[in-house]
């Protein structure tokens, strides 16, 4: 199973970006997929998270700013990142968990996103 993200750069506050994941194996086969980010100095942290029957949560950090969707044809997901702020700059990285009892997350590489001026 491989997980890679695209997508991440530098972008001036008030900017958008829009992360990509793409998945080697059907997306549907994870139970859960999410985005998480990881700045420095600080806990890794969840974004999002979009369940296989489609049910979406959101961090509130990142609550009607970001936009997690996917493409089951492309075994892609994507985070629509709007209204970027400073505090947003972390690597962000891509999971794929499956099983329930004795779930497996499967990890992307992660990309840099930087918002500054």
């Amino acid at each position: 199973v491989q997980l890679v993200e695209s997508g991440g750069g530098l972008v001036q506050p008030g900017g958008s970006l829009n992360l990509s994941c793409a998945a080697s194996v059907s997306i549907f086969s994870f139970a859960v997929m999410a985005w998480y980010r990881q700045a420095p100095g600080k806990q890794r942290e969840l974004v999002a998270a979009i369940a296989s029957g489609g049910n979406t949560n959101y961090a509130d950090s990142v609550k009607g700013r970001f936009i997690f969707s996917r493409d089951s044809a492309r075994n892609t997901v994507y985070l629509q990142m709007n209204s970027l702020k400073p505090e947003d700059s972390a690597v962000y990285l891509c999971c794929g968990r499956r099983g329930t009892l004795t779930p497996v997350n499967y990890w992307g590489q992660g990309t840099q996103v930087t918002v500054s001026s």
